[in-house]
């Protein structure tokens, strides 16, 4: 396997694919570390403590189970570097899917991966399911993750006001939307 001195980290070398044995060890590392940077900007308003004892559980469910279709790791040269995901929005069968994804390292950040990585996974989404509507639910301190969904065609959905606590201070919860309709094919296909 490559090291991350030897990869290409560059957005065009960013592919999505099912999780395989070998890359739990590095899955579990990163979810399970409490002090990892990424864990200031995926839902840091829930209590840390909840969060940690959740992904323990996750990361030992993930070395028993087998890869999830609606969960991929984003890897980058032959580097594991994060993970999208998605769930369908009750009920099930109405077209309404939620989206997420979570670069780990902080060194990964602004390089343009993560967008590459979130419109592989928008149009993923679309081939393979029968989404009417994608969405992600995020903070309003989660600037990069905001500014991302808006450059691929999201549109802000709602806002609730000052909902969200982070280190003492009030944020507003964001959802933003995108409809079938309005994603322009990674390979020019509607």
């Amino acid at each position: 396997m490559s090291s991350p001195a030897d990869a290409d980290l560059s957005p065009a070398a960013v592919s999505l694919r099912g999780r395989r044995p070998r890359d739990v060890p590095v899955l579990t590392r990163w979810l399970t570390d409490p002090g990892a940077a990424w864990r200031a900007w995926d839902a840091p308003y829930l209590p840390p403590g909840d969060t940690t004892a959740n992904l323990q559980r996750y990361a030992q469910a993930l070395a028993s189970s087998p890869p999830n279709p609606n969960e991929r790791v984003i890897d980058v040269g032959g580097v594991v570097i994060g993970m999208v995901n998605r769930a369908e929005e009750d009920p099930v069968g109405g077209g309404w899917w939620d989206l997420g994804i979570l670069i780990y390292s902080a060194e990964h950040w602004g390089r343009g991966l993560g967008s590459r990585a979130l419109a592989l996974w928008v149009q993923a989404t679309l081939d393979e399911t029968d989404a009417h509507v994608l969405t992600f639910s995020t903070w309003g301190g989660n600037d990069r993750m905001i500014r991302a969904a808006l450059r691929l065609g999201f549109r802000e959905a709602g806002r609730v006001r000052e909902a969200r606590v982070v280190r003492g201070e009030r944020f507003d919860a964001v959802r933003l939307d995108l409809l079938r309709r309005e994603w322009p094919s990674l390979d020019g296909r509607r």
